[in-house]
C-alpha cells in the first residue's frame, strides 16, 4: 500500500513545455502505447511518464477505480505499469481484485510490465504471495538504504538510498528473483520472468510531487519509523540525482525506446 493522500501533483504545471506532448491528441500516429494505471482522480504518472514519452512512446491512461476498463491482451501496448495509491493490496473493493487478475495478462503475454508500490504488491498478490505491515508497524516514509542482491547487482548499479511511502510490504513470491533489499522491509525490488518488474519506492517522485505528498499526507509523518518533512526534501537533494540515473538505466533494461523495444525473448534465450 502507498499511504499517501494523492498519487501525485499534476506534472503538466510543473514541465508546461511538454503538455502537448502528453495530453493532446498523439501528433505522431501509431506511436507504441504504454498502459498507465493510476488509481486517483488527479494522479499522474510523475517522472516515469515523462522518461516514457521522451523516449517516443504514448501513454495510455486509465483509472479502474473510475470504471475504464483494461485491455484483454497487450497486443497493442508495448508496456504496463501499474502506480501506488493510498488503497491496500488486501482491500475487498472489485476494482483491487480486477487490476490483481488482469496483471495475469501481461504476465502470461511476456510483456514489460512494472508494478510500483501498490502495483508491485498486486503483483505478488496475483503469484500467491502475501501483503502485510511490519511486524512493528513500522513505515517508510522517506529517504531509506536500498541493498541490492547479487542479482540487482548484475543488472545495474543502484542508488544507496530511494524514497519511501508505504506502510505494508510484500513477500517473495514463487517464480520471483529478489534484485534489491532494506533493512525495514526486506524485499524492495523483484523480477518475475525477463520483463516483469515490482519496486516498493517511488523514481517517478518529482519535486512537485514531493511537496503535495508531504503537505497533504502530514499526518502521515507521525507514523512510526516516517521520516520529517524536511528530511524529505534535503534526501532528495542528496539522493535523487542516484535515483534518475538508475531509473533511466532500468528503462533501458526494461523497456528501451519506441524505436528500438527491448526484445525480451531474445534476453531470456540469452540467459
Amino acid at each position: 500500500m502507498q499511504d499517501e493522500v494523492a498519487t501525485g501533483l499534476d506534472f503538466r504545471a510543473d514541465l508546461p513545455h511538454i503538455k502537448s506532448m502528453l495530453f493532446q491528441s498523439d501528433p505522431v500516429k501509431n506511436r507504441p502505447k504504454v498502459l498507465i494505471v493510476l488509481h486517483q482522480e488527479h494522479s499522474s504518472p510523475g517522472r516515469v511518464g515523462l522518461e516514457l514519452v521522451k523516449r517516443g512512446f504514448a501513454l495510455d491512461i486509465r483509472k479502474p477505480r473510475f470504471g475504464d476498463l483494461l485491455p484483454d491482451t497487450m497486443e497493442n501496448h508495448a508496456g504496463a505499469v501499474i502506480f501506488g495509491g493510498p488503497m491496500s493490496a488486501n482491500d475487498p473493493d472489485a476494482f483491487i481484485q480486477k487490476e490483481i487478475d488482469w496483471i495475469g495478462v501481461p504476465l502470461a503475454e511476456e510483456k514489460p510490465f512494472l508494478g510500483i508500490c501498490l502495483g508491485a504488491q498486486m503483483m505478488v498478490k496475483h503469484m500467491g504471495g502475501t501483503v502485510t505491515g511490519h511486524h512493528e508497524s513500522l513505515v517508510e516514509i522517506g529517504y531509506y538504504p536500498l541493498q541490492p542482491t547479487d542479482a540487482g547487482k548484475s543488472l545495474m548499479d543502484w542508488p544507496k538510498k530511494v524514497y519511501q511511502w508505504h506502510r505494508e510490504g510484500f513477500d517473495l513470491p514463487r517464480g520471483a528473483d529478489l534484485l534489491a533489499s532494506g533493512p525495514t522491509y526486506p524485499n524492495q525490488a523483484i523480477r518475475v520472468g525477463s520483463c516483469a518488474y515490482g519496486i516498493q519506492f517511488h523514481p517517478e517522485l518529482t519535486h512537485q510531487m514531493m511537496v503535495r505528498w508531504t503537505t497533504k499526507g502530514a499526518p502521515r509523518m507521525e507514523l512510526p519509523g516516517a521520516q520529517q518533512r524536511r528530511d524529505h526534501f534535503a534526501g532528495r537533494f542528496v539522493y535523487d540525482p542516484a535515483v534518475r540515473k538508475w531509473l533511466d538505466r532500468f528503462l533501458d533494461l526494461w523497456i528501451g525506446t519506441a524505436a528500438a523495444p527491448v526484445c525480451h525473448g531474445m534476453l531470456k534465450a540469452a540467459e
